[in-house]
């Protein structure tokens, strides 16, 4: 006799946890699937003032069991909108205390992606960690290893690949519509906050919002004193938290290269940043606390076998399009 197998016992031993409870699905709604109460996933979001607050909307066909964020005053519509979920504002106790959850979304600052994947897994709790997937690429191969390790399942929020558009152009592209492509320029606007490798540290010490822990904020990190230039939504620009506009951007802007050309690891790898120190090889310490103003990365991968060149491009101003060379070929 075969043993019965529910929705929630076959999402555990499976790799469709992860798109169960947290990838966008513009093509399948909550209307479109009906979901026995005790077969949804219980779910958990430790980050969800900022983008984390998309993703338990998008994930709202599920059960949101837990929220925890370290500024609570910024999570005020998420929490009218989930008013059964159980409130924390430190991850560990809510791990500690919350027994019933499946999965977990993190949408934290970069700097405290891999080490609050890592206690999550430890538990055995599935994790969908938003981009960047670390800090480092260390900390991205320790992430991989556990994941096999503990048996969960994990994905990266990369929402652009579960789209339709990347499919599109993936099919494009297979279909010869441009002919052969020789190179591929990607850009971005970024970054939309301040950033430069010549910007200085602010000195000024202020009052973290009421009932943030600021320490625990800085987790992993060099501790600095708590700074609007670092919170909310400035942390991307500094090295100690955040991986700049490449870290924010790279993995959507370049991920249709990767997917529509079968593109592997790159051959060579050249980078070029905003800024020249006119100190540099002198022995001088510099400044380097933020990212670059811009940055370019320019690549040789190997594509089906062929080999073909590849620019990744942050631009200074604008779409990008103001010093992109006008005679490359696409």
């Amino acid at each position: 006799m075969t043993p019965q197998l529910n929705r929630r016992s076959f999402l555990r031993h499976t790799g469709l946890a992860a798109a169960a409870f947290a990838v966008t699905r513009p093509w399948l709604n909550s209307a479109a699937r009906t979901v026995s109460p005790n077969e949804k996933l219980n779910v958990a979001a430790i980050g969800f003032g900022g983008v984390g607050a998309s993703n338990v909307r998008n994930s709202s066909d599920e059960n949101i069991v837990a929220l925890c964020d370290l500024d609570l005053s910024r999570c005020g519509g998420t929490i009218k909108q989930q008013p059964k979920a159980a409130l924390y504002t430190d991850f560990r106790k809510m791990l500690d205390e919350q027994k019933d959850i499946d999965a977990v979304i993190i949408a934290t600052p970069d700097h405290s992606h891999a080490y609050i994947a890592m206690e999550c897994m430890r538990r055995g709790k599935h994790v969908y960690v938003q981009k960047p997937i670390s800090h480092s690429v260390f900390e991205a191969r320790v992430l991989t290893e556990s994941a096999h390790k503990y048996k969960v399942v994990t994905q990266m929020g990369n929402q652009g690949h579960s789209g339709e558009g990347i499919r599109q152009v993936t099919e494009w592209i297979a279909a010869g519509l441009i002919g052969k492509v020789r190179e591929v320029h990607t850009w971005t606007n970024r970054p939309i906050w301040p950033q430069s490798l010549e910007m200085d540290r602010p000195t000024d010490v202020q009052k973290a919002p009421d009932g943030m822990d600021w320490n625990q904020w800085c987790g992993p990190a060099a501790f600095r004193p708590y700074h609007p230039s670092y919170h909310p939504g400035k942390w991307r620009a500094w090295c100690d938290f955040g991986t700049g506009s490449l870290g924010d951007m790279g993995c959507h802007i370049i991920d249709p290269a990767f997917m529509a050309l079968n593109l592997r690891y790159p051959e060579s790898v050249e980078g070029n940043v905003s800024t020249v120190f006119e100190t540099f090889g002198k022995g001088l310490k510099e400044k380097i606390q933020s990212s670059p103003e811009w940055q370019e990365r320019e690549g040789r991968e190997y594509a089906r076998g062929e080999q073909i060149s590849g620019r990744e491009r942050e631009a200074r101003t604008g779409t990008g399009f103001d010093d992109m060379d006008d005679d490359i070929p696409f």
